[in-house]
């Protein structure tokens, strides 16, 4: 049996950025608040939890004082900063450029909507960091749809901009806009309709390359934390290309019973899973069939 890693799986430079701050803060200080998990995986968090990393909700950062807490890649809401100043809470702040961008982008768009009595749509996922952050751009007044279904929030009479949290995936977001453009129809070619492409390059470009790297194996194991929305967009990526897919979030989870003799086993994982995870993981399938594995080369 061979074992490979893919070279383009593990954390996003969003993610890099953000644990390479903490473990800055860490090395200096020995603890660190930090406002929701550091990323969507598990054993990530428990391993900066042993350097002193505390992770806090929302109702706990409302009752710090006088501390430094790190905001995640995810990036928050306007208000997160107001409380800060009030409550003199430093923040370290590691929020992804192209979540930046794009919040500073909704922030304009809601703007010029609210000027035509129009809408801001987002496409994510309801209740998702990043989501929560982007509307809290418009003042709460963005509208939130994860897929065709929930479209009927909209008014299709009145303009409507567009944009999609940044690792959705761009097939769906093209069906999104499709669907809209279609019910706008009805209503006459002179409604605004404004769609901004505003998925993180690097994670669609993932899906590509993911889809390349199933076809080549017999077996594809991929690891991800069960929080991880980037996670499940590439799981089901991967389970269209090879229905030999499989999601592990550790070790323990592996069956051997997935492999057969001579399988050519491929490792990927999401934007939230670390190297070292799935290194691991390729170990313990190497002690159940020895061996060959082909590393992952720099990227």
């Amino acid at each position: 049996m061979k074992v490979e890693i893919d070279m383009y799986s593990g954390f996003c430079f969003g993610v890099v950025y953000a644990i390479k701050k903490a473990e800055e803060e860490l090395s200096k200080f020995g603890k660190l608040y930090c406002l929701g998990d550091i990323v969507h995986n598990n054993l990530e968090v428990e391993r900066l939890k042993l350097m002193g990393l505390i992770t806090i909700d929302y109702e706990e950062f409302k009752n710090l004082h006088n501390c430094p807490v790190l905001i995640r890649a995810h990036g928050e809401p306007p208000n997160i900063y107001s409380i800060a100043h009030e409550n003199n809470i430093t923040l370290i702040d590691a929020t992804c450029p192209v979540v930046l961008r794009l919040q500073h982008h909704i922030k304009i768009g809601s703007e010029n909507m609210a000027s035509q009595n129009g809408q801001i749509v987002i496409y994510g996922k309801k209740g998702h960091a990043e989501v929560n952050g982007l509307v809290g751009q418009t003042d709460g007044k963005a509208i939130v749809v994860g897929s065709v279904s929930e479209l009927n929030k909209i008014d299709f009479s009145k303009p409507i901009t567009i944009f999609s949290q940044t690792t959705q995936n761009n097939e769906s977001y093209r069906k999104i806009i499709s669907e809209i453009k279609r019910r706008m129809e009805k209503f006459g070619d002179d409604i605004v309709f404004i769609s901004h492409d505003s998925t993180c390059r690097q994670v669609s470009s993932r899906q590509k390359r993911l889809r390349e790297f199933c076809k080549k194996h017999d077996v594809i194991i991929f690891v991800s934390g069960k929080k991880s929305s980037n996670g499940k967009v590439l799981f089901h990526v991967c389970l269209e290309e090879n229905p030999r897919t499989y999601f592990v979030s550790e070790s323990i989870e592996i069956d051997k019973q997935w492999f057969r003799k001579n399988d050519f086993v491929g490792i990927c994982g999401a934007t939230s899973t670390p190297l070292w995870l799935m290194e691991k993981i390729a170990g313990e399938i190497e002690m159940m069939y020895p061996r060959n594995r082909s590393h992952p080369a720099s990227k």
